[in-house]
């Protein structure tokens, strides 16, 4: 007799992909909250008219919000690690929205310079957990073999937003006026907190992601548990002193300095830019909405392609700090061409010169990936709302000193000067204070 053949049947489970579904979500939050800040950029230009503001207090509103973002990114990350990053994001999500839809609704009730300025500083405060929570969900969600372009993606959202929102914010302003601006963005993330709360799980709560991903995520050395049980975590605390101890670093005391001069560059894109291209280049508002979408683009492929390229030259010499340095430099020299506008006559070649500037900036910005090579790992989290903040102070600074510029002079000249000085001085940062960069060691 022959041998017998029994046939069994192996149902093979592949591996479920809901940690990029947790990547799409934190990019559209990212996106939402950068278009959010930004919205005074289109809207300020009618605002202006509207309440006879001078180019200073226009400065002064645009950089309200950046004081309570500023200084509000160590508590949102100590405001995320006690309540999760999940409701952290939901809670900021919809109080900024319902802030934004004030700041539109109340134009035709009653507003003044002083509740445009304390509206502004609300949106800054609860925009900011993004960065903190965003920061701990990519920790979370991914493991260090993707952790690196999943961070890329991320960024891009200050890209997209400007290239989807601008020309909406320049047609809605242009058309119905700059109170629909507010009105639609604070619509719109009210729509988005809802999906947040629908759609995102962190990984130990996901409802669908199987036993294979979360043990990939696991193997490759993410926190799958992070934010599992809050209330009985054993969190590592840190010491306030240890902060201290981060400006002993030479090496990051030149990241902190560079990342401030980057963010210089990225809020007069920010908050001037559609007013240069109608005051000083005679574009109208919906054609400046339209341009200014340009070099969104331009700073997108950028920042997708410097992380290739950065570790590319990682894996061709194994060296860090040349892996670095190399795609930071040419990407700001880049930037810094923002100032050949001054010496072009003609719109094609400025809209030109703006995109090549802004692509070396997007290139450029490799600074969250550098604090994840160079922070202490006892309070890296800390380490990167230190770092997030002080960049963001340029968001203080920068729209105040630019408005100053331009009533002393009736002129954007002196004010792309200091920017494209900035870029400069970002590169000078990375060769002459940073150093070596590796891991810092503290006790």
């Amino acid at each position: 007799m022959g041998e017998k053949i029994i046939s069994t049947s192996v149902n093979i489970v592949k591996r479920t992909n809901f940690r990029f579904v947790a990547l799409l979500m934190i990019l559209i939050v990212m996106t939402l909250s950068t278009a959010d800040r930004a919205s005074i950029s289109i809207a300020g230009i009618g605002m202006q008219k509207q309440l006879h503001l001078s180019k200073t207090s226009m400065g002064i509103i645009m950089s309200a919000f950046s004081w309570a973002y500023a200084f509000g990114q160590i508590p949102a990350g100590a405001i995320g690690d006690k309540i999760g990053s999940k409701k952290s994001i939901l809670i900021g999500v919809v109080f900024w929205s319902v802030a934004t839809l004030i700041m539109g609704i109340s134009s035709w009730i009653y507003i003044s310079f002083l509740m445009l300025v304390i509206l502004e500083i609300l949106l800054g405060i609860f925009e900011t957990p993004v960065g903190p929570s965003s920061g701990r969900i990519l920790a979370s969600w991914f493991p260090g073999s993707e952790r690196g372009i999943a961070g890329s993606i991320f960024n891009t959202g200050q890209y997209v937003s400007l290239v989807i929102f601008t020309p909406l914010t320049g047609f809605l302003a242009y058309r119905f006026g700059w109170q629909w601006v507010y009105i639609a963005m604070g619509a719109i993330g009210l729509i988005v907190a809802v999906a947040w709360k629908a759609f995102f799980y962190v990984p130990s709560k996901h409802p669908k992601a199987n036993a294979d991903e979360i043990e990939y995520i696991r193997a490759g050395g993410g926190l799958v548990d992070l934010d599992s049980n809050l209330k009985t975590a054993n969190k590592e605390k840190f010491n306030f002193k240890d902060i201290g101890k981060l400006f002993k670093s030479r090496m990051l005391v030149g990241i902190f300095l560079s990342q401030y001069c980057i963010n210089t560059i990225t809020y007069f894109y920010l908050t001037w830019f559609p007013t240069y291209l109608v005051q000083q280049r005679g574009f109208s508002i919906l054609h400046a909405g339209l341009v200014a979408s340009l070099p969104a683009i331009c700073g997108c492929f950028g920042g997708l392609s410097s992380g290739f390229i950065s570790d590319f030259i990682l894996k061709r010499t194994n060296n860090l700090s040349i892996a670095r340095k190399i795609p930071i430099t040419m990407g700001l020299l880049l930037s810094s061409s923002i100032i050949l506008c001054n010496y072009v006559s003609t719109n094609v070649l400025v809209i030109m010169l703006m995109s090549l500037a802004f692509f070396g900036k997007g290139f450029g910005s490799l600074g969250w990936t550098v604090i994840g090579d160079a922070a202490p790992k006892k309070i890296l989290g800390v380490t990167g709302g230190v770092f997030n903040g002080l960049g963001n102070l340029a968001g203080i600074v920068t729209p105040i000193v630019i408005g100053i510029i331009i009533d002393r002079t009736a002129s954007f000249n002196g004010a792309l000067v200091y920017v494209g000085a900035h870029a400069i001085i970002a590169v000078l940062s990375y060769w002459l204070i940073v150093g070596k960069i590796e891991r810092l060691e503290i006790e």
